[in-house]
């Protein structure tokens, strides 16, 4: 049993290792891809994308020469793909294979991202993981390369140098080359200010593993303030030679850390400590008062807005609850609707109806999904869907509620504001952009002008009004890289954020004097939240949200024109370094604002171009089976191959075998063949070798109609198999050779609500599954397998119980043996039998959350069971029991216990323990009433 674990965790390990985000087969055939190729990147786009992927590989190019002494001068070309198609703002590199895409849609948020130029500033921070990839390709690292291929490399530098280092060099470099960059954030550092601000002491292992009960910020900033503190007290060499020496192992158990202490001078936890201190003293004004320090995490309140002076509606999201628009009134609150999945909590709110913008997928595509206005009724809790197929952020209601402006984002990058009829979506007009502004969080504020948060070409923000006939701009401030947003209009006034020095705070532009003042919230508790964001305002009141240890937080204050501050917008500090005084004195420091605009060859890209491009021998042991599996998958992941071989140990037979799936037209078209040899059967006792050929194709459609509050999901395909039998040259004369054909039919289905963070199971999900054989040539065979699954809330809100079923039949008188999946009852040893049918029940709950580890090398996040019940009764009347046909029930209950935790501190990992007691005889295995399994779960469909 240890032995198969330590063999389980050693595959999970290597295949996180090389998980990544990419979409296979995710784009239409439609569309034409172009390259920009440069000595370092080629950047591949679709057609019309021809201006961001020059700007793209000109910065890459600029930089690259300036930036790479840090990290080493190794240098492999990558692949950058351009995915223009989505509404997600995100971007990976990664190994096996080598490569990056660009998700092109800008945030609408500027103080989380920042406000730069959207693929500029994914080229700056995703270009310094691949100079990290082809630096760490080193020593053992570079050995397991040699080995396994680039999922060899992936696996060593995974074990040898944390994701918060990766993370945190790439978000420097950002703030290095450019004049913004995270690091310069105040956003950036909240989640850690509010825990130092409250006294917040958690271990290092906590900060790095997170928690199912308090918050604990991602490893984002926690990466950043070791990388910059590293930078700046031992200089700009220090990470690459830290790093050189932990992914080549050349600090032995514990290498990251050993390379620290060995090119610091300091052990690993005092560097820690100092790095924290460091930036602690950056933020030594802020101060939350917590009275009640054992309390966990409550709830982030977002996104405020008045329904009358004691009224607030707010969106709730909690760790046992996913997100739901919630009432509070005279300290009361009462629970509207659970709002539908989406990419941004933002909503607005007028005269009983919230609107916002809600996440759908295309049927097919999955790198094209849009954003869809949805319409509330916060009195009867309906909703409406108005718009389709759109790309729409930020809604928000007119005076009179009968129109709606939202940004929309075109898949040129292009913004501008839409006008939408509020009852039915439709498209009323489009505000002409001359300036092409990036608009972000936009309202209404006179009948014809809109006030909006904009960006320009450079990443700088200003706040404006825009004309709705003519596009006219007026700027309400000047341009600059402090981020501006989340905007609310009161009568005569305008609030909004804005980013002063390292705070975010509330500024006021009065429009009777057009002046933009600081809103002093000094007798408002300010204190108690870190940040100021989402302003909500009446006419003698204003609502706003700031982050504590236990969540963000809705505050409230009184308004008027002697709350404005005597300090004017043009006396408010520009951005921060925060004390990082290596950003301005490095040689590439703000590079961003100098790359030329050189002009590069463009060139068709082949979508056939690398079409094998095999990357990684992936190993697998699963006794009795063990297999190496050499993996192959193009750029644009249109072509999956795997050319394998297996070993089977109870039989002793070996297995070569290629498979391959094409997903670049609307079904996934499948392709394979197998040849085993010495495969062993017995006859009248004696032992009998023959080889087998299988060949097999088949058609798959896969369909998502994930929408509303449910992700569903529906997949229907069919396969040819055909199978020759050959035996070997001793059995020859005894045994003809044969071979068969069948057609493999499937239909999957699954469909679940939204899943909160403490939940084990969705409180309601569906899995069903229907798999039909028939033999269509040679000999004569059928069967049926139907599964399902059922989810339903449990007792308590993070219980869930699950009902489950299969039945399974096959014709009589089968003449091939064919694979056997039914889920037999759990502790018995399974057998495929003529007809079996199931019914099962299981209940899971949390026991415990202990957030506790040890060595730096396991974490326990949560300790889970499950309580079960399992029922299967078959038949078959070519096995003769006691002279009978064979008829029996398999009956089982018990439990099992389920931990869930970390590896080495950033890799998820769950297994468990399950006790079954049989209720009847175990008729094909062992003796005894009592089973003990280590089980290894996967994802519930």
């Amino acid at each position: 049993m240890i032995n198969r674990f330590c063999q389980t965790l050693f595959l999970l390990l290597f295949t996180t290792a090389v998980a990544n985000a990419q979409q296979f087969g995710g784009n239409p055939p439609s569309i034409k891809w172009k390259q920009v190729n440069t000595p370092a990147t080629k950047v591949i786009f679709p057609e019309g994308m021809d201006s961001a992927a020059m700007r793209v590989a000109n910065i890459i190019q600029y930089i690259n020469p300036q930036i790479k002494r840090s990290i080493g001068f190794k240098q492999k070309q990558v692949s950058i793909v351009l995915q223009n198609q989505t509404t997600i703002s995100n971007a990976y590199v990664g190994l096996a294979p080598f490569r990056s895409e660009f998700y092109l849609t800008p945030s609408q948020n500027s103080f989380e991202i920042g406000s730069l130029y959207w693929p500029g500033q994914l080229a700056i921070h995703e270009f310094r993981h691949v100079q990290q990839y082809n630096n760490f390709n080193v020593g053992l690292s570079h050995a397991l390369r040699v080995v396994f291929g680039e999922g060899g490399q992936a696996l060593g530098n995974d074990l040898s140098i944390p994701n918060w280092f990766f993370e945190g060099d790439a978000v420097y470099n950002e703030t290095l080359v450019s004049q913004q960059g995270r690091g310069r954030l105040p956003y950036f550092y909240n989640g850690f200010r509010a825990l130092w601000a409250a006294g917040k002491d958690y271990s290092w292992m906590k900060l790095r593993n997170g928690s199912y009960v308090d918050y604990i910020p991602d490893h984002y900033p926690l990466g950043y303030m070791m990388v910059a503190y590293g930078r700046e007290k031992f200089g700009n060499d220090f990470w690459g030679k830290v790093t050189h020496d932990a992914a080549a192992y050349n600090t032995g158990v514990y290498p990251f850390q050993n390379a620290i202490k060995k090119h610091s001078g300091q052990k690993y936890k005092a560097f820690r400590g100092a790095a924290f201190k460091y930036f602690k003293k950056q933020f030594g004004n802020d101060q939350i008062i917590d009275d009640n320090p054992r309390r966990h995490f409550v709830a982030h309140e977002e996104y405020p807005n008045y329904i009358n002076d004691s009224t607030l509606i707010y969106l709730r999201t909690t760790y046992n609850h996913i997100p739901e628009f919630v009432l509070r009134s005279k300290g009361k609150e009462r629970a509207i609707a659970v709002q539908d999945i989406n990419t941004d909590n933002y909503f607005t709110y007028h005269d009983g109806k919230v609107v916002y913008a809600a996440y759908r997928p295309d049927l097919r595509w999955g790198y094209r999904n849009y954003n869809e206005l949805v319409v509330l009724d916060i009195n009867t809790g309906k909703e409406r869907r108005i718009t389709r197929k759109t790309k729409y952020f930020s809604p928000a209601f007119s005076h009179n509620g009968k129109t709606i402006v939202a940004v929309d984002v075109e898949a040129s990058g292009k913004s501008a504001l839409h006008l939408i009829d509020a009852l039915n979506g439709k498209s009323l007009t489009t505000v002409p952009n001359p300036d092409n502004l990036f608009y972000t969080y936009p309202k209404f504020f006179e009948d014809d002008k809109i006030v909006s948060a904009v960006r320009n070409g450079k990443g700088q923000m200003a706040l404006a009004s825009i004309d709705i006939k003519t596009g006219t701009v007026k700027y309400f401030t000047p341009f600059s890289f402090e981020p501006i947003g989340f905007i609310a209009v009161g009568k005569g006034r305008i609030m909004f954020s804005k980013t002063t020095g390292a705070y975010d705070k509330l500024f006021v532009l009065s429009l009777k004097t057009g002046k933009v003042f600081l809103k002093d919230t000094s007798e408002e508790n300010m204190s108690a939240v870190i940040g100021s964001y989402q302003p909500a305002v009446t006419d003698s009141k204003v609502a706003w949200v700031g982050l504590t240890p236990y969540g963000y937080n809705i505050l409230e204050g009184t308004w008027s024109e002697n709350d404005l501050n005597e300090t004017p917008l043009r006396e408010a500090e520009p951005l921060s370094d925060l004390g990082i005084s290596k950003l301005e004195q490095d040689t590439a420091a703000n590079l961003l604002s100098s790359i030329p605009n050189t002009p590069l060859p463009i060139t068709k890209y082949s979508k056939a171009h690398g079409l094998f491009n095999f990357h990684s021998i992936f190993p697998n042991l699963n006794d009795p089976n063990y297999s190496l599996e050499l993996a192959g998958e193009n750029v644009l992941n249109t072509f999956q191959s795997r050319l394998s071989f297996n070993y089977n140990r109870d039989e002793g037979y070996k297995r070569i075998g290629y498979t391959a799936i094409y997903g670049a037209l609307f079904p996934y078209i499948s392709a394979g063949a197998n040849y085993t040899f010495d495969r062993k059967g017995f006859s009248k006792g004696n032992s009998v070798y023959f080889n087998e050929t299988d060949l097999h194709a088949g058609l798959e459609v896969p369909l998502n109609f994930t929408g509303g509050k449910t992700s569903t999901f529906l997949s229907a395909g069919s396969d040819v198999y055909y199978s020759q039998r050959r035996f070997q040259e001793a059995f020859r004369s005894q045994f003809a050779d044969g071979h068969y054909t069948y057609l493999n039919n499937y239909i999957s289905f699954s469909n679940e609500i939204q899943q909160a963070k403490q939940q084990i199971n969705p409180r309601l999900a569906q899995s069903i599954s229907l798999n039909y054989k028939t033999a269509i040539a040679g000999l004569s065979a059928t069967q049926f397998l139907g599964t399902g699954s059922f989810y339903f809330p449990g007792l308590g809100v993070t219980h869930s119980l699950v009902i489950s079923g299969a039945y399974q039949q096959k014709g009589a008188n089968n003449s091939i043996g064919f694979s056997n999946d039914f889920p037999f009852s759990k502790g018995y040893t399974a057998e495929s039998l003529d007809k079996m049918q199931k019914f099962g029940a299981s209940y899971h709950f949390p026991i415990a959350y202990p957030d506790a580890g040890f060595a730096n090398l396991a974490y326990l996040l949560r300790v889970r069971g499950y309580l079960f019940y399992d029922h299967t009764h078959a038949t078959d009347s070519s096995f003769l029991l006691n002279g009978k046909p064979f008829k029996a029930d398999f009956r089982s209950a018990g439990a099992a216990l389920f931990f869930d935790g970390k590896l080495f501190n950033q890799g998820s990992v769950s297994f468990g323990i399950r006790y079954s007691y049989l209720l009847d005889d175990d008729l094909f295995g062992g003796n005894g009433k009592n089973r003990i399994e280590l089980v290894l779960p996967v994802s519930i469909f």
